[in-house]
């Protein structure tokens, strides 16, 4: 069970452990463009799920993951909300981060679906980090049980450390 505010919610969706396979899904870059994971091939992925780019909390997250992360060529943190891809581009324009990737799952759902991310009542992304191999094998998994607090980014970099 997962809360926003203290308040319970549902998600929808199988929950991926450590260990696990992660599928292959489609979703939409800041042009409108399909992007799937196995574009991807060959790095090291730090999925990031947010409910929203435009709150605190997830720009937080966002920014902070980014920064930590993406120096190395071999890793590629991306970023996934319900947010529409015109306002992640925006949001993308205006917080000064020049590699950034932010992608949009508002049309199919089929991230959310696949990873069970999906809040049932808000039609929103929960909270979550994942963290692949190069063969899209889950190293760390965090679904977080409160929508407003933070992944813990230590145990995200150590992961994303351990398998450089």
């Amino acid at each position: 069970m997962i809360t926003f505010g203290g308040n319970p919610l549902t998600l929808v969706g199988n929950q991926l452990k450590l260990g696990d396979k992660a599928q292959d899904f489609t979703v939409l870059n800041n042009n409108l463009e399909a992007v799937k994971l196995s574009d991807y091939k060959h790095k090291v992925k730090v999925i990031s799920v947010v409910p929203s780019l435009d709150t605190s909390v997830c720009d937080f997250q966002t920014r902070n993951l980014n920064e930590k992360l993406t120096q190395n060529k071999d890793v590629v943190v991306l970023t996934i909300s319900n947010d529409l891809p015109f306002a992640q581009a925006r949001w993308c324009g205006n917080s000064g981060l020049t590699n950034v990737v932010t992608l949009s799952d508002y049309k199919d759902l089929d991230f959310a679906n696949k990873y069970g991310t999906l809040v049932k009542e808000l039609r929103l992304q929960t909270r979550a980090v994942f963290v692949l191999d190069e063969n899209n094998v889950v190293k760390h998994v965090e679904y977080l049980t409160e929508i407003k607090n933070h992944p813990n980014y230590d145990a995200v970099i150590n992961s994303v450390d351990q398998l450089l």
